[in-house]
């Protein structure tokens, strides 16, 4: 199966937060999206691996991705090194998406500018044909996606690219609640976190509204680049 788009994410739920709208809009317009998440977030203070696993695939089901995997990959201590490249360029080689989506270029949570380069790397290692992988015991052909964005999460990054997702934020929220140990909860008794507070669980909807307001639109998603895209014509831009 080829993908139109990948969105890869440090953690289950870095997705949902921060290009969920996209993807419902792309998913509705006819493409073809999966997500990969890079660890089970097993050390999240609340919840566990295993209630993020179901959260992660109710959240896909919301969505309506093409296909979810997770590499199971250590929460907090991954590192860019060749193992970890080789197991993303598999999924790169075996999806062939023409657009990656991943984490924010640097953010509070480390593993968040870890995965941004360490998927970047794998990007561009993917492109190598003398990179040599099997998936299933069948050599795989070298691929490079031709897009890298690097969604925001919990610093406002200014965005060089905004999409706009009006009519879609409601699919974005109901992804983003499937995370039902990781956001508030008035009836939890789980520890008090950065992103378990009712103003964080808002924070998605306002940060969309003034995305949104920064191109006249209701709603939208804001990504930085590695390269200037290209367009054929300046009326691609209006």
């Amino acid at each position: 199966m080829k993908l139109d788009i990948l969105a890869i994410g440090a953690h289950p739920d870095d997705v949902e937060l921060s290009c969920s709208g996209t993807i419902a809009k792309e998913i509705a317009q006819g493409k073809k999206v999966g997500i990969l998440d890079l660890t089970r977030g097993e050390l999240g203070t609340r919840g566990t691996a295993e209630i993020r696993d179901q959260e992660a695939k109710d959240a896909a089901e919301i969505l309506g991705v093409s296909m979810r995997e997770n590499l199971e990959f250590s929460d907090g201590f991954f590192i860019n090194n060749i193992d970890h490249q080789l197991e993303i360029i598999k999924i790169i080689r075996k999806y062939r998406p023409d657009v990656i989506l991943c984490n924010a270029i640097k953010d509070r949570h480390i593993d968040h500018g870890k995965g941004s380069q360490l998927v970047s790397d794998s990007c561009f290692l993917s492109g190598l044909r003398k990179i040599e992988t099997t998936y299933q015991g069948n050599h795989q052909k070298p691929w490079r996606p031709r897009l890298i964005l690097h969604y925001i999460q919990w610093i406002d990054i200014e965005p060089d690219v905004i999409v706009d997702i009006t009519g879609y934020i409601d699919t974005k929220v109901a992804s983003v609640k499937a995370y039902k140990s990781q956001f508030f909860d008035e009836n939890s008794d789980e520890p008090s976190t950065p992103i378990s507070s009712d103003n964080f669980l808002d924070s998605v909807t306002y940060r969309a509204r003034n995305l949104g307001r920064l191109i006249n639109t209701e709603h939208a998603e804001g990504f930085t680049v590695e390269r200037c895209p290209a367009v054929s014509s300046i009326f691609d831009l209006i």
